[in-house]
């Protein structure tokens, strides 16, 4: 960490003194700049915040922050954050990381990150590639993807992030994209707010390797009629004229031109509704990028934090069951006795 600037309100003062190395034009450079003035003006220490990364290209974000950061292995960010959240509960804990990364090798300890609602808010750049081993198909990769590992087609069926998420009872779960500031800055600063786990998807763009994948929703001519704006309590409507909604029917999202259904059949958004239904529906909406897609958050609910279950079982210096802290209890000594 080096003092670029003293004042906490500007971005210099978040920003490392490590040259960025990124391709230029890689979406990964607005999600930085995204979180580095989303810092600016969070009420916290860069000494109490902390970026877990694995392997990709999207793991070099740690370097990048002014802050503490662990440039760990291959999938493992959820582990090695797990730990930290469990020892040192007073730290905001970003795990950052590629849809190869995290829903690849790294899936199984993403689930349980999420099912255990740790304590930690977990961005996934989703570009549907593999960039840093250079071009090859990743879970997100869509059916009939050529790359160099599949010079016939993709024949996997790729995974819905969101749905992964809800199907692990994360307790928040949301989309943004890499070309809109804003509303970067905005489901990151809610996604920090929530105790728990959090998992923010977001759509990057890998000018290399798999350029234009989302270019169908997110070119400017395109995000009227493509892209779904998801507000808690009002109805999903969309379109330059918000001409096209949203209804259930028989347990699925589907979209339909508002004129031919009756007003009140539309969905009112309810991200904070218990029943994950609704949001699997709505993460459902869109499987592909040539259909019109939800932004925004999916679901935000509460529940109980593990970290804080887990320290409220050790016993503290009185013998007495909780709250006891993890943290003493490792640094106490190179034994303890289990009675």
């Amino acid at each position: 960490m080096t003092d670029v600037q003293l004042d906490p309100t500007k971005r210099g003062y978040w920003t490392s003194d490590q040259d960025v190395r990124w391709c230029p034009g890689c979406g990964d450079y607005g999600i930085l700049a995204a979180m580095q003035f989303l810092h600016t003006d969070l009420e916290v220490k860069r000494e109490n915040s902390v970026f877990v990364s694995g392997i990709g290209c999207a793991a070099r974000f740690p370097y990048y922050m002014s802050t503490y950061g662990m440039h760990t292995i291959h999938g493992r960010s959820p582990a090695i954050a797990t730990g930290l959240a469990m020892s040192r509960p007073d730290l905001d804990i970003w795990v950052v990381g590629g849809d190869g990364d995290m829903l690849s090798i790294g899936g199984n300890h993403l689930i349980h990150a999420l099912r255990r609602n740790i304590n930690m808010t977990i961005l996934l750049f989703n570009n549907q590639i593999y960039g840093l081993t250079k071009g090859q198909y990743s879970p997100t990769s869509e059916i009939g993807k050529i790359t160099k590992s599949t010079p016939m087609g993709s024949v996997d069926r790729p995974f819905n992030p969101i749905s992964v998420a809800l199907g692990a009872s994360a307790t928040f779960v949301a989309r943004t994209h890499d070309l809109d500031r804003k509303h970067m800055i905005e489901v990151f600063r809610r996604a920090h707010e929530h105790k728990g786990a959090a998992l923010v998807e977001i759509y990057q763009n890998c000018n290399v390797f798999n350029d234009g994948a989302y270019d169908s929703i997110l070119k400017r001519d395109n995000r009227a009629e493509m892209m779904i704006d998801l507000e808690h309590g009002k109805p999903i409507r969309f379109g330059a004229d918000d001409q096209r909604g949203v209804v259930i029917r028989d347990g699925k999202a589907m979209v339909v031109d508002v004129a031919d259904v009756d007003e009140k059949e539309l969905v009112v958004h309810n991200e904070s509704v218990d029943d994950p239904a609704l949001a699997f529906a709505l993460g459902n909406l869109s499987n592909d990028n040539f259909t019109p897609t939800p932004f925004g958050v999916f679901r935000a609910i509460d529940a109980p934090e593990y970290g804080e279950a887990v320290n409220g079982q050790l016993l503290t210096a009185n013998e007495e069951a909780g709250p006891g802290d993890l943290g003493s209890l490792l640094r106490s000594g190179a034994t303890w006795i289990v009675e």
